[in-house]
């Protein structure tokens, strides 16, 4: 059975990122209920099992910010931190598509 939520939920996906739930499909009780979710960072639509849905902090409900979401954010942001350290830009070094050009420029 799927059900269209109106109003979305706003939610996290744990390893995908906040975004608002728009829908849900049930399929039985031998199923996880499955959250039709749109990203917001991404803009994507994903089908999220329910173990895998947090609902997120609201200040007027007194609900904190769960440990599996602040978890599933420093994750994220270490993974975005390291790419940034490692990246040619980082190292002050041409990309692999640049570095023919540059070397002929610089020698």
């Amino acid at each position: 059975m799927f059900t269209q939520l109106d109003p979305a939920l706003p939610l996290h996906v744990l390893g995908k990122g906040d975004g608002y739930a728009i829908g849900m499909i049930d399929y039985g009780q031998e199923h996880n209920l499955i959250w039709v979710t749109a990203l917001n960072d991404s803009g994507e639509i994903w089908c999220a099992p329910n173990p895998s849905v947090r609902l997120g902090k609201n200040w007027s409900m007194g609900r904190k910010e769960g440990p599996a979401i602040a978890a599933d954010k420093a994750a994220y942001a270490a993974k975005a931190a390291q790419a940034a350290r490692t990246s040619p830009g980082a190292r002050n070094e041409p990309c692999a598509d640049c570095a023919p050009v540059h070397d002929a420029i610089l020698g």
